[in-house]
């Protein structure tokens, strides 16, 4: 392939992937019809503050959390500190819906903490005051105890590498630690916690099984009860559009902060000398290390388990094993297409290096940043035209009465999963290919082996561990895809992640219990994987 058969390669997959973000633009175009002007003089405005309250007090909490537990498990010693290293990854695995509804049922008023509160006090209803758990608030608690660790990985690289220099010229100089960390290493590893908020954010944004069995009306929930509920396209366009403005913010603020980082500040042995805590201080960081593994992972784990056990899926067997065939069958040919793609874009950049080039793959890899409700409503509309559009072509040339063969089917679904998820896998192969010292191209170019010939003798092999990996986080993510499954899905078609759904919105959670610990299970392994990378750190 020539460079500009690559470039058109990349400018096409571009184009494919703008497909759902050019629908849900256009449609702010359109005329403004009852229904939005109803939405957007009376429940827009809650919208926006709900999405806006629930987005801050996540990054709040989320930082709280990683920046602490990143800086004890880099900066100082104490018993635990190598098992908390990796197991801060732990409630990664779990997708926030789920631990949502564990801790519903743990703490509402019928549920186990309450009934002992009354039991052990005596007080009875009204006579004692209780968190909310579902509300916004409560929302925003269980989603930082899962997101946390996006910032927990950067903040804990970025004071390794970033931070160790200046903080141990900083000791030597007299700072106390406290000052040194506050003065110091909180400035430089800045950026770092910013890209880290920056995915947290893009995750709150995203969320739909959270604030929909919360109660908590945002964007996403607003979208879903537009479309299906209120039967309003539409306005549920509009809404996405909308919603759309605070992806590109974030993009934007991701970006800017991004090229902000001063590369030339990372420490050349990348090593930090560690503080030793003894007495309260080594059981206080003890403490504050366990309780986000506790919280995130191990207990609604435990509770999960001991559901499952006790009670289960009352379809477990053939039934069960057709949800979890879906689910695995639609993530499989996901996870084919997006590496495939990702490689495709990968070596668009490498071969025919361009100004176009790079543009393309940044409009490609847009869609993690898109939230599944809006990529759903994006896509349903060009979809079906284009059903429309095949059905007519095919009847009237061939006279072929093909029927939708789009719509309705897992094509429209897997669309929107490469769309959403294309990113990691893009990030995963470039990050490997990168990693191919040049000399070997060089080398290859010399003895006259063509682009197509060293890319598939050497460059595959050596990416071999990256394609596995892209692989197996695209996957996961796909397993545990909520609300892009819900609007696309075909009739009676049930995947893991909304046979939870539906279960969990019926307060079935005992029944729900399979199907979620399924899903954690599985999404140990991309948790295991990071561990893997970031073992030279520990």
């Amino acid at each position: 392939m020539s460079r500009y058969s690559w470039l058109m390669t990349s400018g096409l997959i571009s184009l494919l992937i703008a497909v759902p973000m050019l629908f849900v633009l256009l449609s702010l175009l359109g005329p403004a019809d009852s229904a939005w002007e109803h939405i957007r003089s009376t429940i827009l405005p809650g919208y926006l503050t709900n999405t806006g309250l629930l987005m801050l007090q996540v990054a709040i909490y989320s930082m709280i959390i990683g920046v602490s537990c990143a800086w004890l498990t880099a900066a100082t010693e104490f018993p635990g500190r190598k098992l908390f290293a990796w197991a801060l990854m732990l409630p990664l695995a779990a997708p926030a819906y789920i631990v949502a509804y564990v801790y519903t049922d743990l703490l509402e008023f019928s549920g186990p903490v309450q009934t002992v509160l009354r039991a052990v006090t005596g007080l009875q209803a009204g006579e004692y005051v209780f968190p909310q758990i579902r509300s916004l608030g409560g929302a925003a608690v269980v989603m930082s105890l899962v997101l946390y660790p996006y910032v927990y990985l950067l903040a804990r690289v970025a004071f390794i590498q970033r931070s160790s220099t200046l903080f141990d010229a900083a000791r030597t100089l007299g700072a106390t630690p406290s000052k040194a960390f506050f003065r110091i290493a909180l400035p430089s590893a800045r950026p770092a916690i910013a890209a880290g908020l920056a995915l947290v954010l893009m995750e709150t944004l995203a969320d739909f099984g959270v604030v929909d069995y919360f109660g908590v009306p945002t964007f996403s929930t607003g979208i879903f009860r537009t479309w299906f509920a209120m039967g309003e396209k539409a306005a549920a366009m509009k809404l996405a559009a909308v919603m759309f403005c605070f992806v590109i913010v974030l993009v934007v603020l991701e970006k800017l902060n991004r090229n902000k980082v001063d590369h030339s500040a990372y420490a050349r042995d990348g090593s930090l000398k560690r503080i030793p805590l003894s007495g309260w201080r080594a059981v206080l960081a003890f403490v504050v290390c366990s309780l986000p593994i506790i919280l995130g992972c191990l207990l609604p784990l435990g509770v999960l388990a001991g559901f499952a056990i006790s009670t289960g899926d009352p379809m477990l067997g053939s039934s069960f094993s057709v949800f979890a065939t879906n689910s695995v069958k639609v993530a499989m040919i996901a996870t084919v297409i997006a590496v495939a793609v990702a490689l495709l874009l990968t070596y668009a950049q490498h071969i025919a290096p361009s100004r176009a080039t790079n543009t393309s793959i940044q409009i490609a890899t847009l869609g993690y940043a898109l939230p599944g409700a809006m990529l759903a409503v994006g896509l349903l509309t060009p979809v079906s035209q284009l059903d429309r559009w095949l059905a007519e072509f095919f009847e009237t040339r061939f006279d072929w009465r093909t029927g939708l063969i789009l719509t309705g089917t897992i094509t429209t679904l897997v669309y929107a999963y490469v769309v959403r998820f294309l990113t990691v896998a893009y990030n995963t192969t470039s990050s490997g290919l990168e990693q191919i010292p040049t000399i070997f191209d060089e080398t290859a170019r010399s003895l006259g082996a063509s682009p197509l010939r060293f890319i598939r003798t050497i460059h595959l092999p050596l990416m071999r561990n990256s394609i596995i990996t892209a692989g197996i986080l695209v996957f996961v993510d796909t397993m545990r895809e909520l609300p892009a499954t819900l609007l696309l899905r075909p009739f009676n078609f049930e995947t893991l992640a909304t046979r939870v759904y539906r279960l969990a919105s019926d307060e079935r959670l005992a029944e729900a219990s399979t199907a979620a610990i399924a899903i954690v299970l599985i999404g140990l392994i991309p948790v295991l994987f990071l561990n893997r990378l970031t073992d030279k750190n520990k």
